[in-house]
């Protein structure tokens, strides 16, 4: 059950809860990488929790990432003396660890890889190119640095990335779900009388709960009342049966044939041609 599809009343206690939960992962971070600052310990295991923590850290809030940052120099306010190689850990990787965080806060997941280029980049390119600088500078070139410094950058930034764009996932469906349930629940087309020429009965759509559309028996169409003048008969009083006389009256006809009898008998003869 995702946000969008809570009550209303849940919705901010959800956010609090989860804002509450960011907030205590990220401390325990914080706490977990000060452990590994004020502890004794080689500078290979401090520099990889460094990077994995600081960049996780990050995730929760932005100010976590930069804390966990600032915290790498507090392996010098430590009562055991850090290791020798340090003094030159934290400018080198805290430089490409601040750069990355900034290029990570610029932008989506697809920018996270572009600062996964420039932190692995400066390491690289320090222990290429240090030593025609500086011939002691021989610790960026060592395999070991870089390859505790750039494993847990590529975890972060994995992490990271799967995060991003699984967060961008289900935002985009609780938009999708959003737009749904804010469309009409019910249309109804007019009725068109049944006697106007050409007319067509509509259908009433209804939205189901779930969003699906179910057709509804056509709305049948009303007839206006019409006015009458006077009474109206029934059709069964309307048609007269004419084979059937009314009592005491002739039939329709015999009056007629009677009168024709008479007028031939009292008529002339009709003179004949000869020879009929």
């Amino acid at each position: 059950m995702t946000a969008a599809s809570l009550p209303p009343r849940r919705r901010p206690a959800r956010a609090g809860l989860w804002t509450a939960l960011r907030l205590l992962v990220g401390l325990a971070l914080l706490a977990a990488l000060a452990y590994f600052m004020w502890t004794p310990g080689d500078w290979p295991t401090r520099l990889f929790a460094w990077v994995l923590l600081t960049i996780l850290a990050d995730e929760c809030a932005g100010w976590f990432g930069y804390t966990g940052l600032a915290l790498g120099a507090l392996a010098f306010f430590a009562p055991s003396a850090p290791p020798e190689q340090w003094t030159l850990i934290v400018p080198l990787v805290g430089g490409a660890l601040f750069a990355l965080l900034l290029l990570k806060h610029s932008g989506g997941p697809f920018v996270l890889p572009f600062a996964a280029v420039i932190f692995a980049g400066a390491l690289y390119a320090t222990g290429r190119f240090g030593l025609k600088i500086d011939p002691a500078l021989t610790l960026p070139a060592n395999a070991g640095f870089q390859r505790s410094a750039v494993v847990p950058m590529l975890l972060g930034v994995g992490f990271s990335f799967v995060r991003q764009l699984i967060g961008n996932a289900m935002r985009f469906a609780a938009r999708r779900r959003e737009r749904a349930a804010a469309a009409p629940v019910v249309v109804v087309d007019p009725v068109v009388p049944a006697s106007a020429p050409g007319a067509q009965i509509p259908e009433v759509v209804a939205a189901a709960p779930a969003g699906e559309t179910m057709p509804v028996a056509p709305a049948a169409a009303v007839p206006a009342p019409q006015e009458t003048a006077g009474p109206v008969l029934a059709k069964s009083e309307a048609v007269l049966d004419l084979s059937k006389p009314e009592p005491g009256k002739p039939e329709l006809g015999t009056a007629e044939r009677g009168t024709a009898d008479l007028n031939t008998e009292a008529g002339t003869p009709v003179p004949t041609r000869p020879g009929q």
